[in-house]
C-alpha cells in the first residue's frame, strides 16, 4: 500500500524530494520541513501529484 510521492517547496514551488508513504497510515497530504536548495533555507514542503 506504499506509494511514491513528490514534495514541493511552498515558497518557490520547486519539486525537490521524492519519497514513499503508506496510504493507510497517512491518507491526507504529507507536509514536512525540509531544506530547499533553491531558497537556500528550510521551508515547508507539501505533497504534490
Amino acid at each position: 500500500m506504499r506509494v511514491k510521492i513528490t514534495l514541493a517547496c511552498t515558497e518557490c514551488k520547486q519539486r525537490n524530494y521524492n519519497t514513499m508513504k503508506n496510504k493507510k497510515n497517512s491518507p491526507d497530504r504529507l507536509e514536512m520541513n525540509k531544506y530547499c536548495r533553491f531558497c537556500k533555507k528550510h521551508t515547508l514542503h507539501k505533497e504534490t501529484k
